[in-house]
């Protein structure tokens, strides 16, 4: 059976981030509302000095502030207090406008309105939840059409259960990365390495898609495809996922295959160190597809340099399937979308 679970997990990213972080503006634009004086009274505060500080933002820029002390009265009670944020220092003896909480005179605030925050914290938080909820169910109504068109490829209208047909059953498999060429991409190769369909990258844009060429030898036939570069921390599929999701033609990977019929189950613990899946074409076992070293079922194993899975680059796969495009592809979409739990 399709790992369900895993394509819902997936699929349901931008509601279990956006959501919650909806949920929490919300509660804290509250709470700040509930915490915030209806009224501030206005003074002004003489600057007594200022203090320096850095602060390092997420690309290591580092940037000076100024933390500004003043005093100031109320009903003839002197206090102190200081503001933070100033990109200049204010020559002391300068005054500035304070604004305090009446009942609290030592809360004090730069702005009249410091309720506004809270508002527009609110109106973020009720804007993010409900994008959140608009993703989840568009998310429902793409998982059910894929369960129906289970279903209906099965013909029993049962989603059908994938058992894996034994490898000594299959014909076996490499597809394995070609970086040493002037066309790097990919190969597929059978068990005595003979070379049966290949896929280079005859264009490497730095800005656009990348192109592939893939050719099956066996039956002399040659496309061109377009690839558009991997999404690196998107939102798309999965939450602070690094390559999520790349495009095929100008279409999600994902979308493609499942409109072929591909479906995938991946058993996260699969055997370790090796990922292992089990793929299916409209409801019936298409190939088994795992991470691998180079040519591993050979005497000379020990001679390559690569013993043991390295994710990405190598894939030992078994089918009896005669469509190796096909297979390509769903490995091509494993190894480009960099992670372990795929649709």
């Amino acid at each position: 059976m399709e790992n369900k679970l895993a394509r819902i997990f997936r699929s349901t990213g931008l509601l279990r981030f956006f959501l919650p972080l909806g949920l929490l503006l919300i509660v804290a634009g509250i709470f700040i509302l509930s915490t915030t004086p209806k009224e501030y009274h206005q003074t002004v505060g003489v600057v007594t000095g200022a203090v320096s500080y850095t602060d390092t933002d997420s690309e290591n820029h580092t940037s000076t502030y100024f933390e500004i002390h003043f005093d100031y009265t109320v009903d003839g009670t002197k206090y102190q207090n200081s503001f933070s944020g100033y990109t200049d220092p204010l020559a002391v003896g300068t005054e500035l406008p304070v604004y305090y909480d009446p009942d609290n005179p030592e809360h004090v605030s730069n702005t009249k309105n410091p309720g506004m925050i809270a508002l527009i914290m609110i109106i973020a938080g009720a804007a993010a939840a409900a994008f959140g909820i608009f993703s989840g169910l568009k998310a429902y109504r793409k998982n059910k059409a894929l369960d129906e068109q289970i279903k209906s490829a099965s013909g029993t209208g049962e989603i059908p259960v994938i058992v894996p047909v034994p490898k000594q059953e299959l014909t076996e498999y490499y597809v394995s990365y070609d970086g040493n060429t002037l066309k790097p991409g990919y190969l597929v190769e059978d068990r005595s390495r003979n070379v049966l369909f290949t896929a280079p990258m005859t264009k490497n844009a730095a800005i656009g898609n990348r192109v592939f060429t893939f050719t099956d030898r066996r039956l002399g036939r040659t496309a061109e495809h377009q690839v558009g570069h991997t999404v690196t921390q998107s939102f798309d599929n999965e939450v602070f996922s690094t390559s999520s999701y790349f495009k095929f033609d100008g279409e999600n990977i994902w979308d493609v295959l499942h409109r072929r019929g591909i479906r995938i189950e991946t058993d996260l613990r699969s055997q370790f160190p090796k990922t292992v899946y089990t793929v299916s074409l409209n409801g019936r076992f298409f190939a088994t597809v795992e991470t691998s070293s180079k040519y591993v079922h050979e005497e000379d194993e020990a001679e390559h340099k690569i013993k043991l899975p390295i994710g990405r680059f190598y894939y030992r796969c078994w089918t009896n399937e005669p469509d190796l495009e096909l297979l390509f592809l769903t490995v091509f979409a494993i190894s480009e979308t960099e992670q372990i739990v795929v649709e």
